[in-house]
């Protein structure tokens, strides 16, 4: 593994230990070059079979986890939720999809697990992604789906 600050060809193995979600191990590393001795983080991930998502439009993409990542840390912005509880919603919610579908999944399953985790995670993160995913044309909509999101509370 290159070291990220020097480019050295060589570095070592400090800890390893499994990640959160059990499906990665995490490793501390450091640098072998003496100059440097800095130390970083990897993840070792299973690597799976590719997941096509068939978006609205019928195109085909490979799954990308780090687009839910990516939307979940947008919807959570200034949240008191931590990254490491990001991490985990978007590990169930690729674990899930691989389970549940082969080889396609339809984009809107996945905005939909997305927006399942995140009511159930907060409701400000919900009603974030919920404007952009459904496209919210106007304020009545918005507030209809936060009333929404109230009664099921209640």
């Amino acid at each position: 593994m290159k070291c990220p600050y020097c480019d050295a060809e060589n570095t070592r193995v400090v800890e390893s230990r499994p990640g959160d979600d059990g499906t990665t191990i995490r490793r501390r590393r450091e640098c072998v070059n003496e100059a440097c001795g800095r130390r970083f983080t990897t993840y070792e991930r299973l690597e799976q079979r590719p997941l096509m998502v068939v978006k609205k439009d019928m195109e085909r993409e490979e799954f990308a986890r780090e687009k839910i990542y990516r939307g979940l840390m947008r919807a959570c912005e200034k949240r008191p939720i931590s990254v490491e509880r990001i991490e985990a919603v978007c590990s169930e919610i690729e674990r899930a999809l691989r389970m549940e579908y082969e080889r396609e999944v339809p984009s809107s399953a996945i905005g939909e697990r997305v927006m399942d985790a995140l009511k159930r995670l907060d409701g400000v993160a919900y009603v974030r992604f919920a404007s952009v995913y459904r496209e919210f044309r106007d304020v009545e909509t918005l507030a209809q789906e936060v009333l929404s999101l109230l009664g099921e509370k209640r």
